[in-house]
């Protein structure tokens, strides 16, 4: 047997073997791992592999620890300050420009403070009262009430 014969033949036996580990072995290591991705089981017909095991827990953890992030940032957001109302106006009538002005500043259950600032020709005078529920703890103003309406409906600025 000539010599280019037979390294032909030792080529096609080392393809035909490299073809089946891959088939045996490596090709359902990557389907089950793309299973995996994907976000089914990640079994194959040889029974559970070893990869599939460990990226099932990987996957499983990664998902609690996304979880609790999530739950840390939904009771953020929460406290966080995003009802917003703002009201321009004249208090007095001598006086132009709209220079007093009503901000409601509530979380999402309705807790915060309304800040009332009252420009006149000789002073401004600025006043903040609690909220508690979309609800004034001390007596509140028109401009006030409007303000806290604004920002529990979203239409504030």
């Amino acid at each position: 047997m000539p010599i280019s014969a037979l390294a032909g033949l030792v080529f096609g036996v080392s393809a035909l073997t490299l073809g089946l580990y891959h088939l045996a072995f490596v090709a359902p290591r990557f389907r089950a791992l793309a299973t995996l991705l994907a976000g089914g089981s990640a079994t194959t017909d040889l029974g559970s592999s070893s990869l599939a095991t460990a990226g099932a827990a990987s996957a499983a953890a990664a998902t609690k620890s996304l979880d609790e992030r999530l739950a840390a940032l939904e009771r953020t957001l929460k406290r966080d300050i995003h009802r917003v109302g703002f009201l321009r106006y004249n208090s007095f009538s001598d006086v132009g420009s709209d220079l007093s002005f009503t901000l409601a500043l509530l979380n999402e259950n309705g807790d915060g403070v309304v800040v009332t600032s009252i420009y006149s020709r000789e002073e401004t005078r600025t006043y903040g009262k609690a909220v508690r529920k979309f609800v004034p703890q001390q007596g509140a103003s028109k401009e006030e009430q409007s303000a806290i309406a604004m920002a529990r409906t979203g239409v504030g600025v």
